[in-house]
């Protein structure tokens, strides 16, 4: 459905991709993978057809996107909803006129709007009453979920993309992120891409990753693959998430064995000694 073949892309003098390839079959998440500076959101911007590649060849539904005027451009573009890093809601606009912003603009009916704007306000877990608030009165989590919401109601597209989605959110808000894509996945079918630094979302979410090191794929393959691979840049930036699982494990062992007061201590009295 979506596929790179040696992708090259540079400014200036500065290389950025060099002869990036994956594919991406329908129904299927694609995470890039990869240290800050490596290339990644690129991907992104080559796929939008916000940039064209130096050389190479990308395909969308087996069309080659790089040899499309702008009109077919931004034609293929309506397949592919995006959620922004941070979300980008529009600060202006309540929650409501985020979501159905790409539907004002095609032209729907008001009534169409609300419904759009109720069904996938729901679909990603929030209440429709949150309509007429503003961006700035949700947490981090829920402006995310919105921006994804914003993304599906612009025209239900086929294509996901997500641009460092959990980035900025605490551990429990990234998580119901990672379960929203995961099931947008499994009951909508939605073929995705994921542009992420965490490692951990990644061997969550990913049905197949491409590691990017400064524009370069240096790994190809399923989350279990990226687990075993040897390769030393490999093994140095998946060490710290590895080194955090060990010492939870180790944690964990240690446990059953450590001693335990039998009962709490007592609570200081109000004024006294405990």
């Amino acid at each position: 459905m979506i596929e790179f073949r040696n992708v090259a892309f540079s400014i200036g003098d500065h290389m950025i991709l060099l002869n990036v390839s994956f594919l991406v079959t329908r129904g299927q998440t694609r995470v890039i993978l990869g240290p800050s500076g490596s290339g990644k959101s690129t991907v992104l911007r080559l796929l939008m057809g916000l940039w064209q590649p130096d050389s190479g060849n990308i395909l969308v539904n087996g069309e080659d996107i790089t040899q499309v005027p702008a009109e077919r451009m931004r034609e293929i573009r309506r397949s592919m909803g995006i959620v922004f890093q941070q979300g980008a809601l529009f600060d202006s606009m309540t929650v409501g006129e985020n979501v159905g912003y790409t539907l004002l603009e095609d032209k729907h009916s008001e009534d169409e709007i609300e419904a759009a704007v109720e069904k996938y306000l729901k679909m990603v877990g929030l209440d429709p009453g949150l309509r007429d608030r503003m961006p700035d009165e949700l947490s981090g989590g829920m402006q995310r979920r919105v921006a994804i919401a914003r993304a599906l109601a612009a025209r239900n597209p086929e294509i996901l993309l997500y641009d460092e989605p959990t980035t900025g959110l605490d551990p429990q808000s990234a998580e119901r992120i990672t379960d929203l894509i995961v099931h947008l996945r499994e009951a909508m079918g939605k073929t995705s891409i994921m542009v992420t630094h965490d490692i951990a979302d990644a061997f969550k979410v990913g049905d197949r990753i491409t590691v990017l090191d400064r524009g370069v794929v240096v790994f190809e393959g399923t989350p279990a693959e990226l687990n075993d691979a040897k390769d030393p840049f490999i093994e140095e930036f998946l060490a710290p998430f590895r080194k955090a699982i060990d010492a939870a494990n180790s944690r964990e062992e240690c446990e059953p064995g450590m001693q335990r007061p039998a009962t709490a201590p007592p609570r200081p009295q109000p004024g006294g000694s405990p």
